[in-house]
């Protein structure tokens, strides 16, 4: 029997779906459950075949077990090492590299910095910054956020020079971004799992969470062409960024749809957040990647200690290089002592130079 692992925070009602999907549909020869973690040790032996992870980017002890799984083979989605190191400010430099449309995006030094960090440690920095300049690119009013957060938290709109130097004043040690403003026609929120599955959502990010007012369900919301690119450019963004679960949103402005956050590996799937048919949607959508992905198993990522570990045969060749044929030459035992001592002065036996 095959057991999957759920790891969650807060969330209810979609892990619980999720379970339940996964046990019906498994029969007995896959188990949904959620994970409980003590200590764990470095070489305890891998519990789950599967986990979904929900919660680890805020909760680094979950992020650190997560990798440990991932050393002995269980498939966990999504990629935690890709997920550690990925940001928002990577993200938007990458989409315009694949033809997406983005805001313009400027990353900002941090205002204030850990102990330890003094203005020497920072010679490298400009200083002053050259504010006029930044919004001179960007525009105002801006958009400021943090370059790898979510959940819009620690998000702000400034009007005015005054306002922006105001708000960063405020943000602390948070390195931020400062990004153009889309006042756009209409905006969009996108699951996409398993790289491949879309699901457009007419989104508001006005209205309040949970007010039931966030989501829209309409499936001619957007043009038929304005679908098609949609959907490629997010199926383009989560197969570039690897994740297997995530939510592209678009402001849609003038006929482009701008890309302006699709780092969301854990995006949310509450049903009094989105509402039934979205809920439904992607719970049906995750199960059918839990199945697909642990009918894959042999083909997991291929990590740098894949190498190490299980390294692949290597090919010797029928005909050897004359140096290779130097290197196989066995000469006879006496023969090759007296060479070696040859000339030599005693001195203590000296330790092999270590590669590098």
């Amino acid at each position: 029997m095959k057991r999957v692992g759920i790891l969650v925070g807060r969330e209810k009602t979609f892990p619980e779906a999720l379970i339940k999907n996964i046990n019906e549909r498994g029969s007995g020869s896959v188990a949904a459950e959620y994970i409980t973690l003590g200590g764990v040790r470095h070489d305890a032996p891998p519990r789950y075949d599967l986990v979904v992870d929900r919660i680890s980017h805020e909760v680094p002890f979950y992020r650190a077990t997560l990798k440990r799984l991932a050393l002995e083979g269980t498939i966990i989605i999504n990629n935690p090492f890709w997920w550690s190191a990925d940001d928002k400010f990577f993200n938007y430099s990458l989409a315009r590299k694949l033809g997406v449309a983005v805001p313009k995006t400027v990353l900002l030094p941090q205002k204030d910095y850990i102990t330890g960090i003094v203005s020497e440690s920072l010679r490298n920095l400009e200083f002053p910054l050259d504010w006029q300049a930044i919004v001179d690119y960007t525009g105002l009013p801006a958009i400021m956020k943090p370059f790898d957060g979510g959940g819009w938290k620690n998000v702000s709109r400034v009007n005015s020079l005054e306002e922006l130097i105001a708000e960063y004043d405020q943000t602390g040690t948070l390195c931020m971004t400062l990004q153009e403003f889309i006042d756009f026609d209409q905006f969009v929120r996108c699951y996409c799992i398993g790289q491949e599955e879309v699901m457009i959502m007419p989104y508001d990010p006005r209205k309040p969470y949970l007010s039931g007012e966030q989501y829209v369900y309409d499936p001619n919301y957007l043009s038929p062409e304005m679908s098609v690119r949609v959907v490629h450019d997010v199926r383009t963004l989560c197969a570039a960024l690897g994740y297997d679960i995530n939510t592209v949103e678009f402001a849609i402005k003038d006929g482009v749809p701008y890309a302006i956050d699709f780092m969301n590996p854990a995006p949310d799937a509450e049903l009094q957040s989105v509402g039934e048919f979205y809920h439904r949607w992607v719970t049906d959508a995750v199960t059918n990647l839990v199945f697909k992905r642990l009918s894959e198993s042999s083909e997991r990522p291929r990590y740098r200690w894949d190498a190490f570990l299980n390294p692949a045969p290597v090919r010797i060749e029928a005909v050897a290089s004359q140096t290779e044929q130097a290197a196989r030459t066995i000469e006879p035992k006496v023969a090759a002592e007296k060479k070696s001592t040859k000339g030599r002065k005693s001195s203590p036996r000296s330790r092999p130079k270590e590669a590098g």
